[in-house]
């Protein structure tokens, strides 16, 4: 019985020794069949650098240049209304006529009394220089002859006047015809056809300029100073957005500056004349405008969907030696359109990691996709 016990323990022996070979044998082969380390694909994109206008931004407000109601000189019932409503006109354009019969008659009759003492101008010139003529034989006393001589300059006088009340008449003629004093946009018509209306009465209509038109708002105290230095060099150029636009349809230029500080606000009020071909900025609209007041060379640009936040504050990753990541805490300078200007933080060399960002961390290994062509087009 214990021989059998002793061959049993020592078969047992053999067997846990068989199976602890061979198992090493295995791990040792498992080892040498691990794979490589996985590395996650990540976009990337270069750095840009490029010169950067720098502008100082402000919510501003539209106004007409001119903007006038438009009254009636002479009284009278309005006969015609050429233009509709809303209607954009050129300078001289006939906006109304009020009845004309009237001031005409009165042209004729101021025309007539013209050609009347015109005639009896020309009989008491000719009576003056018959009695000149007549004093030189004393045939006629010296009494006479003044009062001719008196009576031919009083018809000269009097056709002065009758000179005056024509070109009068005319001008009330002229008068029954409104016409537009500058090219704009006519507005809501407040004399209907048929109205009978009086001299320097209540307005009949508005007109007003759109095309150029100002831009007014409120820089601060602390940015007059930028301002006036970039305005000393030369025009300082303008844009205006309208509310959802990205991309400035509207330029122009900086004109106004108020000579006072409001004590109030810390603010200066200034304007800005902006074309407007299209009229789309009409007077009393809330816009944004910018104002170029220099030029920051050797920027470097990232797109902002590059930029992280931390607690720390805001980073870039980017690839670094053996494609392992790198996390660079940044400073922001100013945007334009998708780009991101890079104060601090990295080099125009650096390639930035612009997607994937939840999936990696400082020290993990990627693998850097192409770069799209359009964006190495834009690369320097």
């Amino acid at each position: 019985m214990t021989k059998w016990k002793l061959a049993l323990g020592a078969a047992a022996i053999v067997a846990i020794g068989a199976a602890l070979f061979i198992s090493t044998r295995g791990g040792s082969n498992n080892a040498a069949a691990a794979p490589p380390a996985f590395a996650m694909p990540v976009p990337v994109a270069t750095v840009v650098k490029k010169t950067l206008p720098i502008y100082l931004d402000y919510s501003a407000r539209t106004e007409s240049i001119r903007n006038v109601g438009l009254q009636a000189k002479i009284s009278g019932y309005v006969s015609e209304q050429p233009v509709a409503d809303g209607a954009d006109v050129e300078k001289g354009a006939l906006l109304y006529k009020i009845d004309a019969r009237d001031y005409q008659a009165a042209l004729d009759g101021a025309k007539a009394q013209l050609q009347r003492d015109s005639a009896a101008l020309e009989y008491a010139n000719a009576l003056a220089q018959r009695g000149t003529e007549l004093s030189k034989t004393g045939a006629l006393a010296k009494d006479m002859i003044e009062q001719r001589v008196s009576a031919a300059k009083q018809a000269e006088a009097t056709l002065a006047a009758d000179g005056a009340a024509v070109r009068q008449a005319e001008n009330n003629l002229a008068y029954t015809e409104i016409r537009a004093p500058f090219a704009g946009r006519f507005g809501r018509n407040k004399a209907a056809v048929g109205t009978l209306i009086t001299a320097n009465s209540a307005a009949l209509n508005t007109i007003v300029q759109l095309d150029p038109i100002y831009v007014t708002f409120a820089p601060s105290e602390s940015d007059l100073a930028e301002i006036q230095k970039s305005r000393a060099g030369g025009k300082l150029e303008a844009e205006v957005l309208l509310p959802g636009e990205t991309v400035a349809r509207h330029r122009g230029s900086l004109t106004f500056i108020d000579n006072a500080i409001d004590s109030n606000t810390g603010t200066i009020t200034a304007r800005a004349t902006i074309d407007n071909k299209d009229f789309s900025l009409l007077p009393g609209q809330y816009v944004r405008i910018k104002l170029r007041v220099k030029d920051q060379p050797d920027a470097l640009m990232v797109p902002q969907v590059a930029v992280g936040s931390g607690q720390m504050g805001k980073y870039l990753y980017v690839v670094g030696e053996g494609n392992k990541v790198e996390r660079r805490p940044v400073t922001l300078g100013p945007v334009e359109a998708e780009q991101v200007t890079i104060l601090t933080g990295i080099g125009v060399n650096d390639k930035v990691i612009t997607g994937n960002l939840q999936k990696i961390g400082p020290g993990a290994l990627v693998q850097p996709l192409p770069q799209p062509a359009h964006q190495a087009n834009a690369a320097p």
